[in-house]
C-alpha cells in the first residue's frame, strides 16, 4: 500500500479532492489530504490542516487570512507547501501527490512538487493545463492533465477526468521502477541540428563506462541540465548544443535564462563547450515573429518552428558571452570549434551559412578565451562523426585530468 498525499484548497474543491481520494482508496491505497485553503474552513476533514502547512514554513496563516489579501495568502501556502512536502518525503510518509485546482491552487502545488525529486510520482488536474505551463512545471517532471471543465463540482466530465487522474497517480506509484546508479553521470546538450552529433559521441562515453543523460536545448531543457549538474551528481558536460545562449541575447523563445553554462563552473565539474547552433533564434510560428526582425533570414523548421539567422554583430557577441562563461571553470574546458558549420543548416550551401557571421562568432570566442583554456579547431561540420569523436576523447581526456587532480 502506498500513500499520495491528495493536496488542494479543501474550502472550495473540498469536494472534488474527496472524490479523488476516494478513487484512491479504492485502488487499495492510503489518501492523506492535505489542505492549502486560505478562505472559509474545509468542507471536508483533512488528514493535515492548513495551520500545520502553513507552521512548516514558519507563516502566520491567522494574521493573512484576517487581513483578507487572497494573493498574500496564495503566495504564503506557495512557500510553506513545498516545505511540508520535503518533511513529508524525508520522513518516509509519501510515495505520489495529486492536486486539483485553477489558477490559486495550480500555483500552490506546482510549487510544492517543484520542491520534490525527479522520479517522484506528481500531478496537477488543472484547468491551466492546456496552456504554457513551463513556470508550473519547471525543470521537474510534473504531470499536468486538462481538467476540461472548471473544477468546481461533480458532473459526467469531471467524474471521468477526476478518476483517470486518480488511476493515473495510482499507476504512478504502483509502476516498478529500476534505476543503475553504480555508472557515473555524463549530460549532454542536443537539438535537432545536432542529433547526428550526440548520437556519435554517446557510444564513445557508454563504451568509456559512462551514462549519459541528453537533454534537449530548449530553454526548460537547458535550467534541467544546469540543475542536475548543480546536484552535484554530474561527472562531465558535452555541451554540444549552447544555441539558448542566442534567445537570450536576441529575444527567442526557448532562452534557459542567463545563468546557461554557469553550473559546470560552480561545481567545478570538466566539460567541453561547442558553440553549437548559435546560428538560430528561435521562435513560434512565422507569423509569431515580431514585427523589428522584419528582413532578416528566416527557415521554417516545422509550422510551429521559425529560426532567424543571427548576424554578425549578435554572433560576436555570442563569443564574448561564451569566453566570459568559460573563462570561470575551474575544471578541465575544452572548447571546441566545427568550422565545417555549427548547425545542419549553417554548412556550406545551407540556408544559414553565413561566413562572415560565423568568423565574427569564432574570432570573439577564441580571443576572449584565457590562454591555458584548450581550443580545437576542425575543419569538419558539427554532426560530421570525427567531430563528435573529437569532443567526447575531449571530455574522457578532462574528466581524467581532474580525477589526477583531486
Amino acid at each position: 500500500m502506498a500513500t499520495i498525499a491528495v493536496l488542494g484548497t479543501l474550502d472550495t474543491k473540498g469536494r472534488e479532492h474527496a472524490f479523488v481520494a476516494e478513487k484512491i482508496r479504492s485502488r487499495g491505497h492510503r489518501p492523506l489530504l492535505i489542505d492549502v485553503g486560505t478562505g472559509e474552513p474545509p468542507t471536508v476533514v483533512p488528514d493535515i490542516f492548513r495551520e500545520d502547512v502553513a507552521q512548516a514554513a514558519a507563516v502566520d496563516l491567522a494574521k493573512l487570512i484576517a487581513e483578507r489579501d487572497r494573493g498574500a495568502c496564495v503566495s504564503a501556502m506557495a512557500k510553506a507547501a513545498p516545505r511540508l512536502l520535503e518533511q513529508l518525503l524525508a520522513a518516509g510518509r509519501i510515495d505520489g501527490v495529486i492536486s486539483l485546482g485553477g489558477g490559486g491552487g495550480t500555483a500552490i502545488a506546482s510549487a510544492a512538487m517543484q520542491a520534490l525529486p525527479i522520479g517522484f510520482p506528481k500531478l496537477i488536474v488543472s484547468t491551466l493545463a492546456s496552456g504554457n505551463t513551463a513556470h508550473y512545471v519547471g525543470t521537474k517532471d510534473i504531470v499536468m492533465m486538462p481538467a476540461v471543465v472548471d473544477v468546481q463540482g461533480l458532473n459526467r466530465i469531471s467524474r471521468t477526468i477526476l478518476s483517470r487522474a486518480a488511476g493515473a497517480i495510482c499507476g504512478m506509484v504502483e509502476a516498478d521502477v529500476a534505476v543503475e546508479h553504480e555508472k557515473p553521470l555524463i549530460v549532454a546538450s542536443m537539438f535537432g541540428n545536432t542529433t547526428k552529433c550526440i548520437e556519435a559521441a554517446v557510444p564513445i562515453l557508454e563504451r568509456a563506462g559512462y551514462e549519459v543523460l541528453v537533454f534537449p536545448a530548449t530553454g526548460t531543457g537547458g535550467r534541467a541540465m544546469e540543475a542536475l549538474i548543480e546536484s552535484g551528481l554530474v561527472a562531465g558536460v558535452l555541451d554540444v548544443t549552447t544555441t539558448e545562449l542566442a534567445d537570450e541575447l536576441v529575444g527567442g523563445v526557448l532562452t534557459a535564462g542567463p545563468t546557461r553554462l554557469d553550473a559546470a563552473a560552480k561545481l567545478g565539474v570538466p566539460a567541453i563547450v561547442v558553440p553549437g547552433c548559435l546560428d538560430m533564434v528561435n521562435f513560434g510560428e512565422r507569423s509569431s515573429v515580431p514585427e523589428k526582425f522584419r528582413g532578416r533570414t528566416f527557415y521554417v523548421h516545422n509550422p510551429q518552428v521559425t529560426l532567424m539567422r543571427t548576424t554578425a554583430a549578435e554572433c560576436a557577441e555570442l563569443g564574448r558571452i561564451v569566453a566570459t562563461k568559460v573563462n570561470a571553470y575551474s575544471a578541465a574546458v575544452t572548447v571546441l570549434i566545427p568550422r565545417g558549420g555549427i548547425s545542419v543548416i549553417s554548412g556550406p550551401g545551407g540556408p544559414f551559412h553565413d561566413p562572415e557571421a560565423d568568423a565574427a562568432l569564432f574570432q570573439a570566442l577564441e580571443s576572449g578565451l584565457r590562454p591555458d583554456i584548450p581550443v580545437v579547431t576542425l575543419d569538419e561540420g558539427i554532426n560530421d562523426p570525427a567531430f563528435a569523436r573529437s569532443c567526447a576523447e575531449a571530455l574522457l581526456d578532462n574528466i581524467r585530468l581532474a580525477a589526477t587532480k583531486r
